[in-house]
């Protein structure tokens, strides 16, 4: 599991370099900033609905593959 936030997990980063992408290729994809993308894989950023959606889109899964809740 990637980074977590304290109320979120996510495998950002690894899906993200699975796909090939940079942080910047995919924040421009996702129509977000190199630096939400950063803070959303280190923990520090949860992103709304709407850029969740745009994401996981961009790297062709599931919202939920990209972000659980913890156990």
């Amino acid at each position: 599991m990637g980074r977590n936030h304290q109320k979120l997990n996510n495998s950002l980063e690894e899906l993200r370099r699975k796909a090939g992408l940079t942080q910047q290729e995919l924040s421009e994809k996702a129509e977000v900033s190199r630096k939400s993308i950063n803070a959303i894989e280190n923990g520090i950023y949860v992103p709304s609905t709407v850029l969740s959606l745009k994401i996981a889109k961009t790297l062709k899964c599931k919202v939920e593959d990209l972000f659980e809740l913890p156990d």
